[in-house]
């Protein structure tokens, strides 16, 4: 590999959560594509940064594309099923989720996967990036993506982009800070956190875990007030009594120093020893305070030690200045409504409540959540392609977190799910390009829309629906309606006149043949969408009063229309850790 030059269609630089999407979907489309990574795992803050419980785009009909692809995988690999944290409703061994992206790539003969490289230096004719070289060889290529989990291309290939805050006055966000104050000044990113990942060892000593340097144990107290142990280690508990630390009251996060991320590779080296020390550390708390039940994680990341995630979860990157950016005004909810104002150009969906990460300080936020399946999710909004250009440079495209983005937007824009779908959109726009012989700039977008929506393998939702599932024949029409009619958009996010009853389209016996659990009980409402359930015949090792939740449409309307102290029957899934049943049908 020596001095070698590669030619492709298209190079993904980076391999996390959405350059791994972007190369898939080039390679699926037909382009010759290389992808080339640092670090052995692919997936980034779902598999290397250790995150295996991703958050938002949880509802059923927001299941779909790459992203709905990979819980269905998920769900067929790991036996145990994907109910086991309180914070997210799909937990699963970072392992697992790693093995099935090197399986996808594994099976796409025309995607070269290079692993253990970083770049040092973008090539340009121009305004035109032509390629990137790396230690011992060159990728040239007609489009080139920045999938680094910092933008680590946007600064060697001399690319405007943003770090730090912007204030009010910018863009009139109403979360954004009138000029600079202490937070701003200490955190010019939302400060990362380094995943450690620590075992259940039940009724076994677990092997004692040494303190870092720098231990400080007055950094952690408090960690689990309000909460108790049990349910604090609960938080991110995994298959196989694994517990996933990412933890951001008076836990793991790390927030000193973060312009040391991209001063340079020593500095960034620095602050990520510091990281992993600091994780270290709150392992070593939890198990001095909580007993010797509990220990590191052996034998999980392939590096050692094997319990730290490969690297640390980033919240944020440099960020795009591209053609449009994204800010608070518009994933916040339209007024009176449930969702916000679409974007003409959208190419992917997220729901996520807007949720930002600086420890010691609680900085407040325009809140944008809803009530809905019997607890609080995020107001849908649309990532508009436009945010993944560049101004002026061309063969060129973002496909991470380092999209154009107000900080203030990216506590919304930033996660697993939406990450993943802006991969599979730049990874799609990539390969259109080579096809059609054009810059990102100028491709159709109404193309790109229709070839993420037809696609054979993910299709993918690019107009966010509550009622409207992939499974749901008037699916795609009722996509491609919006598209050409976004000033019909309905504000509560309910596509009109769909039945969204799961019989018109899915068979009962279907939906029931993957559940394994079915109860009797009575309905309680508390509030407006809280509801309790009061099993009438208990087992043994069965609590009485659950939570009842949902991410189906059809199911939220029925659970809308119970009345308290109804007898109903459920079927659904348990999970203990969140004292939740998850309902997929319902009985009354």
């Amino acid at each position: 590999m020596l001095n070698q030059v590669y030619q492709a269609d298209v190079l993904v630089v980076g391999g996390g959560v959405g350059g791994t999407a972007a190369a898939i979907q080039a390679a699926r489309r037909g382009a010759k594509t290389i992808l080339v990574s640092e670090f052995a795992w692919l997936g980034g803050m779902l598999t290397s940064a250790g995150v295996s419980v991703p958050d938002g785009n949880e509802l059923e009909a927001f299941q779909t594309g790459l992203w709905g692809e990979f819980l269905r995988e998920l769900q067929q690999r790991q036996p145990e099923g994907l109910d086991h944290s309180w914070v997210s409703f799909f937990s699963f061994d970072p392992r697992v989720g790693a093995q099935i992206f090197a399986d996808w790539v594994q099976e796409l003969a025309n995607l070269h996967w290079i692993e253990g490289e970083v770049p040092l230096e973008v090539l340009r004719e121009g305004s035109y990036v032509t390629g990137v070289r790396f230690s011992d060889f060159i990728v040239k290529a007609k489009i080139t993506l920045d999938g680094t989990e910092l933008g680590d291309l946007l600064a060697l290939a001399e690319i405007p982009f943003r770090w730090g805050w912007e204030w009010r006055s910018q863009w009139g966000e109403p979360s954004a800070p009138e000029s600079p104050n202490s937070v701003t000044e200490k955190y010019p990113i939302q400060a990362p956190t380094g995943v450690v990942l620590m075992q259940d060892f039940g009724t076994d000593i677990a092997p004692e875990i040494p303190p870092a340097p720098n231990y400080d144990p007055s950094q952690f107290a408090g960690a689990w007030d309000g909460y108790g142990a049990e349910q604090f280690l609960n938080y991110g508990r995994l298959p196989g009594g694994l517990l996933m630390l990412n933890w951001p009251i008076c836990g793991n996060d790390y927030g000193e120093g973060l312009g040391r991320l991209i001063e340079s590779k020593a500095s960034r080296h620095e602050y990520i020893q510091e990281s992993c020390w600091h994780s270290q550390n709150f392992a070593h708390y939890i198990q001095n305070q909580v007993g010797r039940r509990y220990g590191l994680a052996k034998q999980v990341f392939p590096h050692s030690p094997t319990a730290f995630a490969l690297h640390p979860y980033y919240r944020e990157s440099r960020r795009l200045v591209g053609m449009t950016t994204i800010t608070e005004l518009d994933i916040l909810p339209v007024p009176g409504g449930q969702v916000a104002s679409l974007n003409i150009d959208a190419i992917a969906i997220a729901n996520y409540p807007n949720d930002h990460h600086y420890p010691g300080f609680n900085f407040p936020l325009q809140p944008k959540s809803i009530r809905w399946g019997g607890r609080w999710t995020g107001t849908p909004f649309t990532i508009p392609y436009s945010s993944l250009v560049p101004v002026t440079t061309d063969g060129f495209l973002v496909c991470e977190k380092n999209i154009s983005v107000s900080h203030i937007a990216n506590g919304a824009t930033r996660l697993q799910p939406v990450v993943m779908g802006i991969g599979q959109a730049a990874g799609m726009a990539a390969a259109m390009c080579v096809e059609l012989n054009c810059q990102p700039r100028n491709l159709p977008v109404r193309a790109l829309q229709m070839a993420l929506l037809e696609d054979k393998r993910s299709p993918t939702a690019i107009i966010p629906l509550f009622n409207s599932t992939l499974a749901h024949p008037q699916w795609i029409r009722s996509q491609i309606n919006y598209l050409h009619n976004p000033a019909s958009y309905p504000p509560d996010g309910n596509c009109p006149g769909l039945i969204s009853s799961t019989c018109n389209y899915e068979s009962v016996n279907t939906v029931l043949s993957r559940l394994s659990n079915c109860v009797t009980g009575v309905f309680h409402r508390q509030h407006q969408q809280d509801y309790r359930f009061r099993i009438m015949t208990p087992t043994t090792h069965q609590k009485q009063i659950w939570q009842l939740v949902t991410l189906r449409s059809h199911i939220d309307e029925q659970l809308k229309a119970c009345l308290d102290g109804q007898l109903v029957t459920v079927y659904g899934r348990l999970n203990s850790a969140g004292n939740w049943i998850l309902v997929e049908h319902l009985v009354i």
